[in-house]
């Protein structure tokens, strides 16, 4: 079996590349992404550098590998950069989605392909809509959130009305080593790591610490997505979540928690958001009864790699930081 992962070098492709590599009956995996900056060991040699904005390259890249599995999951990912360029995040997460799928059937192929939407697409849940079910209205509150009711809708659409066998999944948060620190807890465990290696005052900022949110391990998330893909129904949906929700204040207490240095919290107005739902939590009660699947990795584990992550990035410049605390959470 031959598998494409579209957006392969970001953070949740590279940890679903390691993951597919490591099964006992390894399908082969090709990866695209716009460069072949990799960041997994588990694509070699195939990574291909593709715009998926172009229909030509995108059909070429279909035409070439004839895959039989596609896990589309390239995009814009970051809500913040939807506010700053609304249309970018739309042509970016459409277009890309409409092009592989048009490939598909410009090549008379029928891979299976997972559409990644999204819990932003749910945007403004009330407390008494809790936990969030696949029947809950889309009400996007941001032009990320669009992108992704759009894209949800789309690969309805394209099983609907041309028949492609696409499985929908709706992820909620989801955190682990790299991600990109423009999300709250890279942000915040890349500063705990630079503060550790004398390389910015003690000084954290951060945004709402208030917000509530469903957090899963991306590890056990891109073992979602494989699961939904060949045990889910196409033309069906799935929420993915662990069903529990956690502050941004507790995130932070976790990873203070795991170092020796004295921090002081500052709040950054650059870090607020237009809009910011209080509470979010997951009913993934569907995709759990199709699949089985659970979480497996804890939330302080999933915080504890996140930071040795950070820290491995950097060269200490001095021994503070890690201390008697550094284990713990």
């Amino acid at each position: 079996m031959r598998v494409l992962i579209t957006g392969a070098g970001g953070f949740a492709g590279s940890h679903l590349a390691d993951y597919l590599a490591s099964l006992p009956d390894a399908p082969e995996v090709w990866g695209c992404d716009r460069s072949r900056v990799r960041r997994t060991t588990g694509l070699q040699d195939n990574l291909l550098a593709v715009d998926l904005l172009d229909p030509a390259a995108t059909r070429a890249l279909i035409r070439d590998l004839r895959p039989d599995r596609i896990f589309h999951l390239a995009g814009q990912a970051f809500v913040g950069d939807s506010w700053a360029d609304p249309w970018a995040t739309l042509e970016t997460n459409l277009r890309a989605q409409v092009n592989v799928c048009e490939a598909a059937l410009a090549e008379k192929l029928a891979p299976r392909i997972l559409v990644l939407g999204s819990m932003e697409a749910y945007g403004r849940v009330e407390a008494a809509e809790l936990p969030v079910r696949e029947t809950q209205p889309f009400r996007p509150d941001s032009p990320y959130g669009v992108s992704k009711a759009g894209q949800d809708l789309l690969g309805l659409q394209y099983f609907l009305s041309r028949g492609l066998p696409v499985v929908r999944v709706r992820p909620f948060n989801h955190i682990g080593p790299r991600q990109s620190p423009k999300f709250v807890a890279p942000a915040f465990a890349s500063q705990i790591a630079a503060i550790e290696a004398g390389r910015q005052p003690p000084v954290l900022k951060v945004g709402n610490l208030s917000a509530r949110r469903d957090f899963t391990d991306v590890r056990d998330m891109v073992r979602a997505y494989v699961l939904a893909l060949e045990r889910g129904e196409p033309g069906e949906v799935y929420n993915i979540g662990a069903g529990r929700s956690r502050s941004i204040r507790e995130l932070l207490d976790i990873l203070l928690g795991f170092s020796a240095c004295a921090i002081t919290i500052e709040i950054d107005p650059a870090r607020l958001r237009p809009s910011d739902v209080p509470d979010i939590v997951c009913d993934a009660s569907r995709f759990r009864a199709r699949t089985g699947w659970t979480p497996q990795i804890p939330f302080e584990q999933s915080l504890r790699d996140l930071l040795e992550f950070e820290r491995s990035k950097l060269t200490p410049t001095g021994d503070a930081g890690r201390g008697t605390n550094a284990g713990h959470g």
